[in-house]
């Protein structure tokens, strides 16, 4: 009798953030970490998709009329549906280096946040679904964080994370491979890049892009204020007065004090959740400490603040920015971790 080869598995996980889109495939890890960004070009009235990830996020702010940069996604949520199908179908073929027809279809796993509502788990499901999926699981964020940063989920031993993404910051308590508290709050990454737009445009009069806000955040922004003006950086942006470019110095200092109103909100959920805590769990987290993941994690001292603030241990996960996916792509492929899974 004839055999054949058997086909290799295209099911696969995404981690869909409002800053980054990363995909995990079965059996090869993560394949894939590109900006949730398209570029739309208008042309006789046609739309159409002119670039997708890396290569659209390069034309943000420099684009001439008939091309629009938009982020498919606000929030940790699909806010324009036909978008960011043609993104996920197009990171998906990305991913899979081949065209996936009817014949191999692939089961998804989608990460969402805790605090999804029907309506926006129903427009990641048939995005996902339209874009090949055969199945489509969700696997909520904070859940898909503890497995990716290694916290044991499946002990009867309370561990807290702190997801802070692009759009959301997600907190939760873990135990025994279910949330026992979890909050989904509308503040991250993007937020804080707004406060430094805000700031700059205030006190200095000029305009910058969203493109130089997060080079501020990633080079010098800090969650706490340090001795003196700190670290100095040089941006460039338009007068807000002359319409003429302009060249400032900016501080670590002042930028911490610009951003001390979200980061403060990203610390009150963190203490709501510590208030909402079981005795016995709240015991657990005194040993066990507090685990940050995302891409928010990396704000400067981030971690020592939130210390300062709850007086328990905090780390950052091994590779923060990966956790998510990692962890989704773990609950796919191991059988221990199918309960996590939320069919769509």
């Amino acid at each position: 009798m004839r055999s054949f080869p058997k086909l290799q598995s295209l099911d696969l996980a995404i981690g869909l953030g409002t800053a980054n889109t990363l995909i995990y495939v079965r059996d090869r890890g993560i394949v894939l970490n590109e900006p949730s960004v398209v570029a739309l070009e208008t042309n006789d009235g046609v739309i159409k998709v002119r670039a997708v990830g890396t290569e659209a996020k390069l034309m943000m702010g420099k684009t001439p009329n008939n091309i629009k940069v938009v982020r498919p996604l606000r929030d940790g949520v699909i806010a324009d549906l036909d978008v960011a199908e043609q993104m996920i179908k197009h990171f998906i073929h990305k991913a899979h280096g081949k065209k996936t027809g009817i014949l191999r279809r692939f089961d998804i796993v989608v990460c969402i946040p805790s605090g999804s509502t029907n309506v926006e788990r129903r427009a990641i499901r048939d995005a996902a679904s339209n874009a090949g999926g055969t199945r489509v699981f969700f696997i909520e964020e904070p859940m898909a964080a503890a497995i990716g940063a290694g916290i044991p989920i499946a002990e009867p031993i309370g561990a807290m994370v702190v997801d802070i993404g692009g759009g959301t910051t997600e907190v939760a308590i873990l135990s025994l491979q279910g949330l026992a508290y979890s909050s989904s709050e509308r503040m991250g990454g993007d937020k804080i890049d707004d406060a430094i737009t805000s700031h700059i445009r205030r006190k200095h009069n000029l305009a910058i892009g969203e493109t130089t806000a997060e080079r501020v955040k990633h080079e010098i922004a800090s969650a706490v204020s340090p001795d003196g003006d700190g670290r100095t950086m040089h941006i460039r942006g338009r007068d807000l007065v002359t319409g003429m470019p302009r060249k400032i110095a900016i501080t670590e200092a002042e930028i911490a004090d610009a951003i001390a109103e979200p980061v403060g909100q990203i610390i009150d959920a963190v203490l709501n959740a510590l208030e909402n805590t079981k005795p016995e769990l709240a015991a657990d987290i005194m040993d066990q400490g507090i685990v940050l993941t995302g891409g928010g994690a990396l704000l400067g001292r981030i971690d020592e603040h939130i210390a300062e603030k709850t007086g328990l241990a905090v780390t950052i996960a091994d590779d923060p920015l990966t956790c998510v996916a990692n962890g989704a792509g773990r609950a796919l492929e191991d059988p221990l971790y199918a309960n996590v899974l939320i069919p769509a």
